[in-house]
């Protein structure tokens, strides 16, 4: 197994723990003092893109082995003339061809176009607890950069406050918070995404949110995830809480009536209760009657009134994959999100993860080959955004390119979330009567913070950019947090923009497989993308004899 170095001397990080295939460590920890990529950026922003210590140092690249079949097994071509998709009033003159021309806004969706303005969305932020807690930085920062955010699975049911009424949700306060959070930003960019599970259908939870919110809400169906493959899970540590979950009609696990449970829960020796969803479809044994199902839930979404859906499937065999890309399509459904193992932003069961499901690659890879036969047929394809172990700007590059023309956004998990936590850390530090609203862990900045800054001004390198956005009367009310996902996302865009300038593509619509080439004979083979030395080698050689 190739381990992943746990410092870059280059950029000055360093992993608190062991380092996973993107780059963020296998356990990210919400009271994390640094500084792993992601974690700087969200403070230093594009200034992460170099080297440090310019003018007394010289740098060179490391990552000169390319093992296993992964996406870091990708390389991505440049080209020394051209340029391709140039916006309206530019020329192709060098002067109008620089990165900062590059356009990375683009949109997603089948009757009604979604816009972004950055190809990024989030996973699922669902029923755990620290989705819940950081809410407000990651709403607010969607928002502000003009990307989608997930609200995910079973938020309505593990909320003590909702109310239900003849077996269906009448009142969801922390699912009407987290949505209102986002569209008080909102500003025709983005959008908000709410995920749906059995007992959230069961629920009625969305009639509950038409009613409430209308077309101002994508409803999403889903299948499953790259973390596990049965259903969602947290953990709670209030043995009436268990109990109201388990009434709620949710699986929970030690099971809290049981006299024996009570009484080892009451010595101390259980400490804690996992609460599990249902599978989806056991009822249903082949492809035929899984079609049936599934469409006719999309036949009543409509009915009630949605005109903008999305499917989430997870990293299940090829036989799924299929599926979920050729009903959604034949449902018009406005995006497909395809998980490959083995990420996960709750508490998914770690050997699970380990051994589960296919990964990101090979399963990306398979999605372009199955909608590519779609096409050839001349039939409809579902807009797709990948997602599984994605936290940097070459990563969201390489999954474009390699599922283009499908591929529209980059899902992305953990990389999104760590700069809620520490711009929350940060604020409850600032701030101290904050500290527990904001559930800030820090009692004072450290090192890595402080040699930055002593305030938010000097600290984020995006302060002043959100301070022009919103106004600097507003900023009150702007979370650290948020302004750490900004300045996060500001240093993937414009790394994104060089490496789509140097592949002399001037909008995303125009990049594609030929924008990469596998740095091993096995990569090869399972994506498709020639080996680093076989592309273009036809046409050197024409070149030679000529």
């Amino acid at each position: 197994m190739f381990e992943y170095s746990k410092t870059n001397d280059a950029l000055g990080t360093v992993n608190r723990g062991n380092p996973c295939e993107s780059g963020l460590c296998t356990l990210c920890a919400s009271d994390c003092r640094g500084k792993c990529e992601t974690w700087l950026s969200s403070i230093k922003g594009r200034k992460m893109l170099y080297p440090r210590d310019f003018g007394s140092i010289t740098s060179g690249a490391n990552n000169t082995a390319h093992l296993g079949v992964s996406y870091n097994s990708l390389r991505i071509n440049g080209y020394n003339y051209g340029a391709k998709g140039l916006p309206s009033g530019l020329s192709n003159d060098p002067d109008d061809c620089i990165f900062p021309n590059v356009n990375i806004s683009g949109e997603f969706g089948n009757e009604i176009k979604t816009k972004f303005r950055v190809p990024l969305m989030t996973g699922a932020l669902g029923s755990t607890f620290i989705a819940a807690k950081y809410w407000d930085s990651f709403a607010v920062g969607c928002a502000l950069i003009g990307a989608p955010i997930v609200v995910g699975e079973n938020v309505v049911g593990v909320d003590k406050k909702s109310v239900m009424s003849g077996g269906k949700i009448s009142s969801a306060p922390e699912l009407d918070r987290r949505v209102d959070t986002y569209l008080k930003y909102y500003d025709g960019y983005g959008a908000i995404i709410v995920q749906m599970n059995v007992e959230d259908t069961r629920n009625g939870v969305a009639e509950y949110i038409f009613n409430k919110y209308g077309d101002k809400v994508i409803l999403e169906l889903k299948w499953g995830q790259g973390a596990k493959d049965i259903g969602g899970e947290i953990q709670v540590n209030d043995i009436d809480y268990a109990k109201f979950l388990k009434d709620r009609g949710y699986v929970v696990d030690p099971d809290p009536y049981k006299p024996e449970v009570e009484e080892a829960f009451k010595s101390g020796s259980i400490k804690s209760f996992a609460r599990h969803s249902r599978l989806g479809y056991t009822n249903l044994d082949s492809y035929e009657k899984v079609r049936d199902d599934f469409m006719k839930a999309v036949a009543g979404l409509r009915k009630i009134g949605y005109k903008r859906i999305s499917l989430k499937t997870g990293s299940y065999g090829m036989e799924a994959l299929a599926m979920s890309i050729k009903f959604a399509s034949e449902a018009k459904l406005d995006l497909l999100t395809i998980d490959g193992s083995g990420g996960g932003t709750g508490m998914s069961p770690w050997n699970m993860m380990q051994n589960w499901g296919i990964p990101s690659i090979n399963l990306h890879s398979k999605a372009v080959e199955y909608a590519s036969i779609l096409k050839s047929k001349g039939k409809n394809v579902v807009d797709m955004s990948f997602a599984g172990g994605f936290a940097r700007e070459d990563h969201i590059f390489k999954a474009m390119a390699l599922g283009a023309p499908f591929v529209k956004l980059v899902c992305m998990g953990r990389a999104m979330m760590i700069p809620g936590y520490l711009g929350s850390n940060i604020e409850g530090v600032l701030h101290p009567d904050r500290r527990e609203q904001l559930c800030g862990n820090w009692d004072e900045l450290p090192k890595t913070v402080t040699e930055y800054g002593s305030n938010a001004e000097e600290i984020f390198a995006g302060y002043f950019d959100v301070q022009k956005k919103v106004g600097k009367s507003e900023m009150k009310n702007i979370p650290l947090g948020a302004i750490g996902i900004w300045t996060l996302a500001d240093k993937l865009a414009a790394g994104l923009q060089q490496l789509m300038a140097g592949a002399r593509k001037f909008d995303l619509s125009e990049i594609s497989r030929n924008d990469l080439v596998s740095g091993n004979r096995e990569t090869e083979k399972e994506t498709g993308i020639p080996y680093v030395s076989d592309y273009g080698d036809d046409i050197a050689k024409k070149i030679m004899k000529m």
